[in-house]
């Protein structure tokens, strides 16, 4: 049987391109611009383009997290709270410096007190009435001592947390105290809270001042606050 024969019901021949059917074969060149018909597109080999402002999510190392994020520091980690040892050391030398101020004080007075003893004659009838107006002086010089190292030490905490942040100690050991939400420095009234608490607390034979110091230890915030933090809203960081 041929293709040539009229009768042959497949006389039409070998099939033909019909205008607008797809063929046979490779697709035929798509016009510019339009993406040719044929088989679906298979993604490329590489690592995958991620979308502008979206950081890519390749292979490597994950990134590490950082200090937990805390309140008051945005775009960026927290700060690195103070250890415990740090904190002690910083109070250890405060406490040095205040008692060598405090010695000074006390052995000015004593002196003063000595003298006047000293001027007072034996075999004098007035004897014992001298020695007890020097005692009565030692005991008002010993008071004026305390009123002043008390004075002193409202100053040197106080200003010094509120204004620079740090006292010499907590400066000695790179720590400094700041506003728990903000991260800037306490100010005044925050200050003033932070240094009251355990002064108060040392009305109770000084156990209820331990006690305040010792606090950061049973706080479960991750901050190492203590009393006096938690009412003043403030935290010990490292530099």
């Amino acid at each position: 049987m041929s293709f040539g024969e009229p009768n042959n019901p497949y006389n039409a021949g070998p099939p033909q391109n019909q205008p607008g059917q797809p063929g046979y074969g490779y697709p035929s060149q798509a016009p510019q611009g339009v993406p040719p018909q044929g088989y679906p597109q298979q993604p490329g080999y590489g690592y995958p383009q991620a979308p502008q402002g979206v950081p890519p999510q390749g292979y490597g190392y994950p990134q590490q997290p950082g200090y937990p994020q805390q309140p008051g520091y945005p775009g960026g980690p927290g700060p690195r709270v103070a250890s415990m040892g740090r904190r002690f050391g910083a109070r250890m030398i405060d406490g040095v410096i205040i008692g060598i101020v405090y010695a000074i004080l006390v052995v000015a007075g004593v002196a003063g007190s000595a003298d006047s003893i000293s001027d007072c004659d034996p075999s004098s009838a007035a004897y014992q009435s001298c020695v007890n107006d020097a005692s009565g002086d030692f005991a008002a010089s010993f008071g004026a001592v305390l009123g002043v190292l008390w004075v002193l030490t409202l100053l040197y905490e106080w200003l010094l947390i509120a204004l620079v942040g740090a006292t010499l100690g907590k400066l000695a050991v790179g720590l400094r105290v700041v506003k728990a939400d903000t991260g800037q420095k306490p100010g005044l009234g925050s200050s003033f809270i932070r240094w009251i608490i355990p002064i108060v607390g040392s009305f109770a034979c000084g156990i209820g001042q331990l006690l305040v110091y010792l606090s950061p230890f049973w706080d479960k915030s991750g901050r190492q606050q203590g009393w006096h933090d938690k009412a003043a809203g403030t935290m010990v960081v490292q530099n």
